[in-house]
């Protein structure tokens, strides 16, 4: 499985950037996302940004990575929390999947 990284960058020296999530401090290449501005939040896989993300988004991220690895580590109260803006909600189709 992979998995991508929330990140935000801190600096940047043409396209590298010094990333960080929570103590993690990481050097990034940006050549597939190009050049951005500090404090804009990227999707990092094996040392390469591959996507620019909202803050948002970066936020949502973390919370399901941080409930996979509860649940790896046998904890399952409080994943609702977690995934907040899943709960509560009827599961909706691609837009492609849609009866039109």
């Amino acid at each position: 499985m992979c998995i991508g990284i929330p990140m935000q960058i801190q600096a940047v020296d043409e396209l590298s950037a010094r990333c960080t999530a929570d103590a993690t401090e990481q050097q990034v290449d940006l050549s597939l996302v190009g050049i951005q501005p500090v404090g804009t939040w990227v999707l990092v896989f094996l040392g390469a940004a591959r996507e620019v993300i909202s803050a948002d988004r970066a936020q949502q991220v973390t919370q399901a990575l941080d409930a996979m690895q509860q649940v790896a580590q046998g904890n399952t109260d409080g994943l609702d929390a977690l995934f907040a803006d899943l709960t509560n909600r009827e599961p909706m189709l691609p837009e492609h999947l849609r009866k039109k």
